[in-house]
């Protein structure tokens, strides 16, 4: 009995629900000529929208990063020598651009405002920040609201009384960027491969902020992994010079002592021996001095070819750049299906809104 009762209940509950839905069915048919309207409506927003948004370029490049190789152990045997002259030949290898502090860096302030401050390669006379404001139509802003903006030249920096006008556009023009118009990864986190892409609605500024973005953070990458080799070798250098400097003069002295005797009284010896030992010991000195202080300095040359990373561009941005737009044939599809189910849900709120009521 109990099992049949439960049978029952559940037939019950079935066909409630499918009464429902025939009631709810029977409702949106009878709004039919509202829905038809809805679509209509959607389908001409679409194609405006479509008509009159404009393209979107993008311009990508993409480039293999091999990091340099770490300092060989074998600079041991010259380190402590090169330590007493305040030389440090590395062996170690910094982490600073590693994992994702490359990709921070091209969304830095200071990469994205030097590459806005670049001049256009089509034409010179102007940034690309012009071109960028140009596009965005902020100047049109600056003469109605503020027209004193319309006085700041972006190739000059501390403009008297325009200075924090000036950062403030550019901190801006950099968040918007960061935000919508560059993206920065790598397509898989096994490869040594970044791609760097840069979206405008002007196929121009797309395509040359992006070489500029690339060239500012590469030239920045390779400077700064090989600063500490740099700075080494040229205190080496400067060492090697200082030595030879001396060693050469040594020598030079202790012939000219033995020049400026040249008729020497036997009783006098202490007038040639003396300054030209004294010569020939110091020239000997800074003669083995110098030996290692030019092993030292091939050694560090040497460091300096294995730590500089090699940067191998794939693929630069070439035109025509790719362009996106919404099709006259997709949009107002999606316009017509929005505009229904919007006018849907308002119908179902309305009459549960209404059954409440009622109740």
């Amino acid at each position: 009995m109990a099992t049949e009762a439960n049978k029952k209940e559940k037939a019950l509950g079935v066909k409630e629900v499918i009464l429902a839905l025939q009631d709810w069915v029977k409702y949106f048919t009878s709004k039919w000529y509202i829905l038809l309207i809805a679509g209509f409506v959607g389908a001409g927003a679409g194609i405006l929208y479509a008509k009159f948004t404009k393209p979107v370029f993008t311009a990508t490049t993409t480039f293999v990063l091999e990091s340099g190789e770490k300092a060989a152990g074998g600079l041991g045997q010259y380190a402590g020598v090169a330590a007493m002259v305040g030389i440090d030949l590395g062996g170690g290898s910094g982490g600073i651009f590693q994992g994702d502090n490359l990709l921070e860096l091209y969304k830095s302030r200071k990469m994205l405002e030097a590459a806005l401050l670049t001049p256009l390669k089509s034409d010179s006379s102007k940034l690309l920040i012009d071109r960028y404001l140009d596009v965005s139509e902020m100047k049109k802003d600056w003469k109605s609201k503020k027209p004193v903006l319309m006085e700041i030249d972006f190739r000059k920096n501390n403009q008297v009384g325009l200075q924090r006008d000036r950062d403030s556009i550019l901190q801006k023009i950099i968040k918007d960027i960061n935000k919508g118009s560059l993206s920065v990864a790598k397509p898989s986190s096994k490869l040594s491969i970044i791609k760097v892409d840069v979206k405008s609605e002007d196929e121009i500024f797309a395509k040359e902020f992006n070489e500029a973005l690339v060239n500012e953070v590469n030239a920045f990458y390779l400077a700064t992994k090989t600063k500490k080799s740099l700075n080494n070798i040229e205190i080496l250098q400067h060492k090697t010079d200082s030595v030879r400097a001396v060693m050469y003069g040594s020598i030079s002295t202790a012939a000219a002592v033995i020049d400026a005797t040249p008729n020497l009284n036997p009783t006098r010896q202490v007038q040639r021996i003396v300054p030209s030992q004294r010569s020939q010991f110091s020239a000997e000195t800074n003669k083995a001095i110098l030996g290692q202080l030019v092993q030292n300095l091939e050694m560090s040359k040497m460091a300096l070819m294995k730590e500089a990373p090699l940067i191998q561009t794939v693929d630069t941005p070439v035109y025509p750049l790719e362009k996106k737009k919404v099709g006259l044939i997709k949009a107002p599809v999606i316009g017509a299906f929005l505009f229904g189910l919007l006018a849907i849900i308002w119908f179902t709120i309305k009459r549960l809104y209404t059954s409440v009521i009622a109740n």
